[in-house]
This record gives structure tokens, C-alpha cells and sequence, in this order.
């Protein structure tokens, strides 16, 4: 790889990993945020929230802006708006303000996230280049999530809160000097034009499928307004999937759902998605509720599943054979992997000790995320017209975002209505029952991945590595 290349990944690597860890980073620090800007508990939810919405409902609009307004100029745009957006998060002096903050995050992020990948498949154009590049940048994305609670526990512990959000402007600042110097300029093409009427099917249906989520974890399944959210959200969807037949330029043009190997791509990352949130969620609840360890010693005990798709990536991505090998044969085993990995995650016990009950399965959960995710990446981009690149992305980032948002809700369901069910026949056992209740989480997240397996080996192809 030429050393400007190994500087472009660096840049876009970055630029992914500060994406990724806004997923988490103020998770850690928001009793801090609630003590200093004094807003109520009800508004922890929002500062999460408000991302989330903003970058899931946006993101086919940011693929689309992508294609349009060319690769460095969409990558640099996100990156100064993330950067703006850090910097008044990180100076707010009230909730509203941090909430805005929030939210322009978020709509960077749609942006930005696209563009990263877009431009993997233009600085990497080659095979065995690109599938490197892409097991780091699938090491930043499966990794991401727990790095944020190591990063984030250790700024709000030993500096200030409002550093989860500045230390986004540091690396913003250092990847658009990074892409000014190093990406080439756009060529001037002509403009194509802009499906209106979709964009806003589809930006408004993400919103309301996102939000439906993000709310039936407070509201319950049955509240009026997740289920408006939810019916709303997938009747707009499916008014956009029409439009799209009928539209002389479409947002998404579904010529990019036609490939049953992209398709299968889209469905691991919604599985894996999933699999990260529960993970990332419950394990830490468990090293802090149940091991009582610090928020920054619960971070690096996840540490282990970052070690694992590390090791997998680097392996796959270095790997002579990787021209030789079948893509369906090696997902589908990591796939049944990280099921497996979830099984033995849901023997956890109140009385599990760490060393024999969670760090090898969360090594095993690693192993098969990296591989997973890596492949899935490359699969979910290779063969597209260059014009549907940066939209091509940005449904591999919309599934990551939908898998996170129905992981929050449902297997916070799953969790607490086990947890009650063992509480009403155990009287007294809360520790037991919270326990119980993650250990359904895990079997829920087990047949996930069993499910999209099935349905990948249904939908992929068997053929070489493309």
C-alpha cells in the first residue's frame, strides 16, 4: 500500500471512529451533563436520542449528497459540521442547547458516514488493498461502542463531561487538514437532480420507524405514540419504495437492491448491529451492577471483544487466501460463531465470576463480529455504478442504525419482562432477576443471528471472493 493511501485510511478511519463512538461516548458521562446543566432524568434519553434520529432518518439523504456533491466535498462538510456541533455540545449552558448540539451531530454524521465508505472504494480499487482497508475500518465500526465507554469513562472521570464532546472537534480538525492535503479534488460533472418527493418519504418514514423504537422502551409497546411512530414510519416507507419505481432520478435506486449478495450484506449488518448494542449494553450493566466496578473498569472489561475483532480483521485482511475463499461459507460460519458466542453469554449467573463467564465469550463475540463485518462492508460495495456508491453506503449505515434502534427497544423488552417474570417467583432476588433478564436478552440476540444466517445462506451466492 502507498504511504498516501496508509495516510487516506488513517483520515477515514478516523473520521469513522468519531462517528461510531458518539454512538456511546456521553452514555458514561450524562449523570455528569444532568448534574451541571441541572435538566431531569427524562432528558438523559433525548441526548442519546436526538442523535440517533438525526442520523438514521438522514442517512439516505446523506448517501445521495455524496454521489451529488462529489466525495471530498461531502466528506470535509460533515467533518465541519460534526466539528461545529462538538464544540457548542461541549460549551452548552442549558439542556436546548445540548439537544441542538446533539442533533446537528447527528446530520453530520449522515453525511459524513457515507462518505467514508464511498471514498474506501475509490482510494482502494483493487481487491486484496480494499479488503484491508476495509477490515480496519469494520474493526472501527464492530470496536466503536465499547472503545466510546473506555474513552468516555475516562474523560468525565478524570477531566470534565463536556470533553465527550470536544475531543470530536480534535479529531475532525486533524481528518478534514488530513483530506484537504491528501484526497484529490472532484471533477466537475453535471448536476444530476434531486427526488424530492422521496427524500422526504424516506427521511420522514426513518424518523418515525427510529423514533417508534426509541420510545417503546419508555412508553411501552402498546403506547399511542409508538405505535403511531412505528404504523406512520413503515406506511411513508413503503409510499418511498413506490415512488422510486416511478422516479426519473430516485434517492435510491433500486437497481442497488438487486445484488442478493448486497442484500445479505444489509442483513448482517442489521444482525451485527443488534448483537453490538446488547452486548455493549447488558455486559456493562452486569461488570457495574453485579461485579460493582468502576464506569471505566466496566469499559475496559470490554475490552476482550475489541481484542477479538481486531484479531479477526487483521487476520482476514492480510490473509494471502482471501482471493481463494467464498465469502458465503465464511460468513455463515461467523455468523453460527457469534450465535454460539451469545449462547454461552446467557449461562451468566448474580454469582458469574468475569474471568470464566465473560471474557471468553465476549473474545469469541469478537472473532466473529470482525469477520463478519468485514465481509459484509465489501459485499455491500462491490459491483455498484459509481454514481450509486455513496447511496449504496449509506444503507449499509442505515441498517447499522436501524439494528441499533430495535436492539435498544426490544431487548430492553426481552430483559426486563424475563427480569419480572423471575422477580414475581423468586421474591427478593432482584440481582438474580436483572441477571435472568439479560440472559434472555442474549438468547434473543442468539436466534438473531441464527435467523439472518439462515436467511444469508438462502440469499448469497456461492462464488469466489469478488
Amino acid at each position: 500500500m502507498p504511504d498516501h493511501r496508509a495516510w487516506v485510511l488513517a483520515v477515514l478511519g478516523a473520521a469513522q471512529l468519531m462517528v461510531v463512538l458518539d454512538n456511546t461516548i456521553v452514555n458514561v458521562a450524562l449523570p455528569s451533563a444532568q448534574a451541571d446543566l441541572g435538566f431531569g432524568s427524562g432528558g438523559r434519553q433525548w441526548i442519546v436520542t436526538a442523535y440517533a434520529l438525526a442520523f438514521g432518518s438522514l442517512l439516505l439523504l446523506g448517501g445521495r449528497l455524496t454521489d451529488l456533491m462529489g466525495r471530498k466535498r461531502a466528506f470535509t462538510t460533515g467533518l465541519i459540521g460534526f466539528a461545529a456541533a462538538s464544540a457548542a455540545g461541549g460549551a452548552a449552558t442549558g439542556f436546548g442547547m445540548l439537544i441542538v448540539a446533539r442533533a446537528v451531530q447527528g446530520a453530520a454524521g449522515a453525511l459524513l458516514a457515507p462518505a467514508v465508505l464511498s471514498l474506501i472504494t475509490t482510494t482502494f480499487p483493487d481487491g486484496r488493498s480494499r479488503t484491508r482497508a476495509f477490515a480496519i475500518i469494520g474493526t472501527i465500526v464492530s470496536a466503536g461502542g465499547g472503545i466510546g465507554l473506555v474513552l468516555g469513562g475516562v474523560l468525565t472521570e478524570y477531566i470534565n463531561w463536556r470533553w465527550t464532546m470536544y475531543v470530536n472537534v480534535v479529531i475532525a480538525v486533524a481528518a478534514a487538514f488530513g483530506a484537504w492535503v491528501l484526497l484529490p479534488m472532484p471533477q466537475k460533472n453535471d448536476r444530476p437532480r434531486m427526488d424530492l418527493i422521496g427524500t422526504v418519504l424516506a427521511c420522514t418514514g426513518l424518523l418515525g420507524v427510529v423514533l417508534g423504537f426509541a420510545q417503546a422502551e419508555i412508553r411501552g409497546w402498546a403506547s399511542p405514540v409508538v405505535l403511531g411512530a412505528l404504523l406512520g414510519g413503515a406506511v411513508l416507507l413503503g409510499g418511498f419504495v413506490l415512488r422510486q419505481h416511478v422516479a426519473p432520478a430516485p434517492l435510491l435506486p433500486l437497481r442497488v437492491l438487486r445484488d442478493r449478495d448486497r442484500v445479505a450484506a444489509y442483513v448482517n449488518r442489521f444482525a451485527s448491529s443488534t448483537g453490538n448494542f446488547g452486548i455493549t449494553f447488558f455486559i456493562t450493566f452486569f461488570l457495574q451492577e453485579n461485579l460493582h466496578l468502576s464506569p471505566i473498569l466496566a469499559g475496559v472489561g470490554i475490552l476482550p471483544m475489541i481484542t477479538g475483532v481486531m484479531v479477526s480483521s487483521n487476520v482476514l485482511g492480510n490473509a494471502a487466501w482471501l482471493a481463494r475463499i467464498r465469502p458465503k461459507a465464511v460468513i455463515l460460519t461467523s455468523l453460527v460463531v457469534t450465535a454460539a458466542s451469545l449462547v454461552w453469554l446467557s449461562r451468566l449467573e448474580a454469582s458469574s465470576s468475569y474471568w470464566t463467564a465473560v471474557l471468553g465469550p465476549l473474545f469469541l463475540f469478537g472473532i466473529g463480529q470482525g469477520v463478519n463485518t468485514t465481509l459484509a462492508m465489501s459485499n455491500a460495495l462491490v459491483g455498484l455504478d459509481p454514481g450509486d456508491v455513496g447511496v449504496g453506503s449509506a444503507m449499509f449505515s442505515v441498517m447499522q442504525q436501524l439494528g441499533g434502534s430495535v436492539g435498544t427497544a426490544l431487548l430492553s423488552t426481552v430483559a426486563s419482562t424475563a427480569a419480572a417474570g423471575y422477580l414475581s417467583s423468586h421474591a427478593g432476588s432482584r440481582d438474580a432477576a436483572a441477571v435472568h433478564g439479560y440472559s434472555a436478552a442474549f438468547l434473543t440476540m442468539a436466534a438473531f443471528f441464527t435467523g439472518a444466517a439462515l436467511l444469508c445462506a438462502i440469499l448469497m451466492r456461492s462464488r469466489k471472493a469478488r
